[in-house]
């Protein structure tokens, strides 16, 4: 295929320009068979720190490593040729200062060619994007629930019920708007603090768990495929039950197997038309 005929990806300032013009469509992806699929009905593929919990069994994301992050970035690369694809940088590699933020990022950026990355907070991480930003690394923010600030939190739960909350929810979400981040996700916030804030900053918003009102939104792919079933969030809705219906295919092939009805000899090598057909 020549250069011209080939697909463009969604960039960074389209995904911007989408502000209160079209929905933004955005799923997680992990793998590269899950970009495949769902490239083409989506605008952004997120490379979630969420894969910690929903591939590996981990109670939190905090034990993602930036390895791991990268090596599932490349895959979702691999796999996607269309969506916007954003990387997630995980727990502890970027806090510590802006630079070690942004050589993180930067080295995230280099290995798996994303578009650009996320990090988690709001006021206090604002100068750590804008550092990014001005060296040339787009960022994703993301404000209210804050899965890596889990146990500070004191668990997963809604936020932005009581004034003071909201409050520091909405100056959280002007701060990383103001610092230069292209779009914020909010995250587990009451419906009318997400729709102030959408309503208020210059950027799109992407919900999750949050408010109709917000310019996009994002669920974990395995949320909505039935594939994660430890527990079910409020604010998933489930498009298919995938995960009962591989459990299902399991149970017949195990039945299948100990009652010696596969393999059978259509599934074998060297074996004669005439010896398949008796």
């Amino acid at each position: 295929m020549s250069v011209a005929g080939r697909q463009k990806r969604i960039t960074v300032p389209q995904i911007r320009a989408m502000k209160a013009e079209a929905p933004i469509v955005c799923l997680t992806a992990y793998t590269s068979l899950t970009a495949v699929l769902l490239d083409d009905n989506v605008d952004l593929l997120l490379v979630g720190d969420s894969l910690g919990m929903v591939l590996y069994g981990m109670d939190s994301t905090l034990g993602v490593t930036l390895d791991m992050m990268i090596a599932h970035g490349k895959a979702v690369m691999r796999g996607s040729k269309k969506a916007c694809v954003i990387v997630d940088l995980p727990f502890g590699s970027y806090q510590e200062s802006r630079e070690q933020a942004f050589r993180n990022a930067a080295q995230v950026m280099k290995e798996v060619g994303c578009a650009g990355v996320k990090l988690e907070g709001g006021t206090e991480m604002a100068e750590t994007v804008r550092f990014l930003t001005e060296r040339g690394i787009p960022v994703l923010g993301h404000v209210g629930l804050l899965p890596q600030s889990v146990n500070t939190a004191g668990g997963f739960r809604s936020l932005g019920r009581g004034e003071k909350e909201a409050a520091e929810i909405v100056a959280d979400a002007h701060a990383i708007a103001d610092a230069g981040a292209f779009a914020t996700v909010i995250e587990g916030t009451v419906e009318p603090v997400a729709r102030e804030i959408t309503a208020q900053i210059a950027i799109p918003t992407i919900g999750i768990g949050a408010s109709p009102a917000c310019d996009g939104q994002i669920l974990v792919t395995e949320d909505l495929v039935g594939l994660f079933s430890d527990f079910k969030p409020k604010f998933v809705r489930r498009y298919a039950e995938l995960g009962e219906g591989i459990a299902a295919a399991g149970k017949a092939y195990a039945a299948d197997v100990r009652a010696r009805k596969f393999p059978g000899l259509e599934h074998c090598f060297g074996v004669k038309a005439s010896a398949k057909a008796e």
